[in-house]
């Protein structure tokens, strides 16, 4: 039986030590670049590997989960836009649900069309109130799903919607800018719902530089995810890890 990916991210978020889970987008993947990002994750610390994207365009993700699956230990949780991207391949899924917006397809729709595969599946399912934040232009995210993203300055109509959220029954918070933000979400956002709720906070979107990453930790998320910045430079991947090494180290 596999492990519990909650039970083990509930475990380190009540004892304040924080995670980093890299987003690998099937369509800006080859083999190559997997396995590369795949030999620096084994090397540092790298919680979770999240696979998927607001807009899936090639039939990668299948052997890229196997790719991984034969070539490293990390969890791969599926980043699913929409039923059709779940393979039982992976460790578990986020199962998003777009509470920032009031797109009904995204709130429930495509869970109806999943639900009977994902209850016959061994995915460990991750019910995630999935939060998009306007971080200074429109994303692939908002534009795909119709909605809009929750205001920058906004930081108490974040917190209760996080807070509605975690009611609702969701076992993780996701506050993300979206693929290609043009800055990270705001310290006191992700402070003012870090104290809101009692579940795992996951912050993405914009994280370009260490001092980024560190002050996301900070503020409050347990897990970082960066997606963008690693495809581009992968060594930013030893960069974010040697942050998290460092908060590590103040929890000894």
């Amino acid at each position: 039986m596999r492990a519990s990916i909650y039970k083990n991210q509930l475990s380190k978020t009540e004892s304040n030590r924080k995670a980093f889970a890299v987003l690998l987008d099937p369509d800006n993947l080859t083999r190559e670049s997997c396995l590369q990002i795949l030999a620096l994750s084994e090397t540092h610390h790298v919680d979770y590997f999240f696979m998927g994207g607001s807009l899936v365009t090639t039939q990668n993700q299948a052997a890229l989960i196997s790719l991984i699956k034969e070539n490293s230990s990390i969890p791969v949780i599926l980043f699913p836009s929409n039923s059709l991207h779940v393979d039982q391949q992976a460790d578990g899924i986020l199962l998003l649900s777009l509470i920032s917006g009031r797109n009904p397809e995204f709130l429930i729709g495509q869970h109806v069309l999943a639900a009977p595969l994902l209850k016959a599946s061994p995915l460990e399912i991750l019910p995630t109130g999935y939060m998009l934040v306007d971080t200074g232009r429109q994303t692939t995210a908002s534009y795909m799903s119709g909605t809009t993203p929750l205001p920058y300055d906004k930081p108490a109509i974040a917190a209760c919607t996080a807070m509605a959220g975690e009611l609702l029954g969701m076992k993780f918070i996701y506050l993300d800018g979206g693929s290609g933000a043009l800055k990270p979400i705001s310290p006191e956002m992700i402070s003012a719902v870090k104290r809101s709720i009692d579940v795992p906070l996951i912050v993405g979107g914009g994280i370009k530089t260490k001092e980024m990453a560190q002050t996301a930790y900070k503020a409050g998320a347990d897990i970082i995810v960066v997606g963008n910045e690693i495809e581009k430079n992968p060594g930013f991947l030893a960069e974010v890890a040697e942050v998290l090494k460092s908060f590590s180290t103040e929890l000894v």
